[in-house]
């Protein structure tokens, strides 16, 4: 079941540069599922399934298995944790939240302090802090207890936020860090699940490659494409929604109405060749779909479709709320439907063939 893969993937700890956790993880559950299993000099996961048609083309899907952390940059006298940051991060949002550091003898729980409410009155109320203001308590009174823990300088820290179902079973949404990109991963994992079961289903050579530090800068999806050289691409990641009346709020993209076909974001114009199909083959097997037109955000698309000669490239995004946050909100039916999107992509991929731009 997908809540239970999806729950595994998000209480991992790994956060930009530090997703081996994630990376074992995925590693241990598709490696008897696939033709070739690599690891690459900067930790992205590369899957292969071997194609079945030799005249289909070759299709990379990218999903990145870092989420958005911190770093254990200093440990105070009083036991305290000063933190830099790893991603993206609106700081109104950290105050007073559970965290997990991966200690050197496992997940250690904490909190980020906050000012109790009784001082409030000698603080100003529009102060918003800085991160380097911020502290972790561990529960420590000394440093010396710190290292006790097995905590030390450079260690990774996520959000301490398990995920749960929101709502009653009924609503099948879940809340949680880190569902940016688990989510995606869940969609590879599923997907090379479908087609290890059905292996006479008709496609091209399938990269799945589940990338590191895209919260940084889409670094590891930078090396791709030189390697493999794919013929389309398309990156599975999450968007944020506009559908709960808050005062920036459109209202374009809207969770529980299925996955997003990219039209454009601050890192890719996508391929109108892998758009027109997307929107094809969701038409043709009533999955429901939006268009996601949205600047505020870029993917692994945007560094694959530029590398090596560039590749036609698209994005597949599951509608999420409060993105980059420890509560996070995707709904599975939208995570089923970006599979069975994905799939019949891939499977109806014989239509791209000898078309290029011109022909759009």
């Amino acid at each position: 079941m997908l809540y239970e893969l999806l729950k595994d993937l998000c209480e991992l700890i790994g956060p930009s540069g530090f997703e081996q956790d994630v990376q074992r993880f995925i590693k241990n559950e598709i490696q008897d599922k696939v033709d070739v299993l690599e690891i690459d000099a900067l930790g992205n996961l590369i899957a292969t399934v071997k194609g079945t048609d030799p005249e289909m083309p070759s299709i990379l899907l990218a999903a990145h298995a870092d989420e958005i952390g911190f770093i254990v940059k200093k440990i105070e006298p009083n036991g305290t944790l000063r933190f830099e940051l790893l991603g993206g991060f609106d700081n109104r949002v950290l105050l007073a939240q559970p965290v997990a550091i991966k200690g050197t003898d496992g997940y250690i729980e904490g909190v980020i302090g906050t000012l109790a409410v009784h001082y409030v009155k000698w603080d100003d109320p529009k102060r918003i802090a800085s991160h380097r203001d911020m502290y972790i308590d561990v529960g420590a009174s000394s440093a010396e207890e710190v290292l006790e823990m097995g905590i030390k300088v450079g260690q990774p820290i996520s959000y301490g936020s398990g995920l749960k179902l929101a709502g009653d079973k009924k609503r099948n949404r879940v809340v949680g860090k880190a569902l940016d990109d688990r989510a995606g991963c869940a969609v590879l994992i599923e997907l090379i699940d479908r087609l290890q079961a059905n292996p006479e289903k008709r496609h091209g050579d399938i990269y799945c490659v589940f990338t590191v530090q895209e919260e940084v800068g889409l670094r590891g999806a930078s090396v791709l494409s030189p390697n493999k050289k794919p013929d389309f691409a398309l990156a599975i990641d999450t968007t944020p929604t506009s559908d709960t009346y808050d005062v920036l709020m459109t209202g374009t993209r809207v969770l529980g109405q299925g996955p997003c076909i990219k039209i454009a974001d601050k890192s890719l114009i996508s391929h109108p060749l892998v758009t027109g199909l997307l929107e094809k083959v969701a038409g043709e097997q009533d999955i429901p779909y939006q268009q996601e037109i949205f600047m505020g955000i870029g993917t692994d698309a945007g560094a694959i479709h530029m590398t090596s000669t560039g590749v036609s490239s698209g994005v597949v995004s599951i509608p999420s709320r409060y993105t980059h946050t420890p509560i996070e909100i995707v709904d599975l039916e939208d995570l089923e439907n970006t599979v069975r999107l994905v799939e019949a992509f891939v499977l109806s991929s014989k239509e791209l063939v000898g078309k290029n731009f011109l022909d759009t």
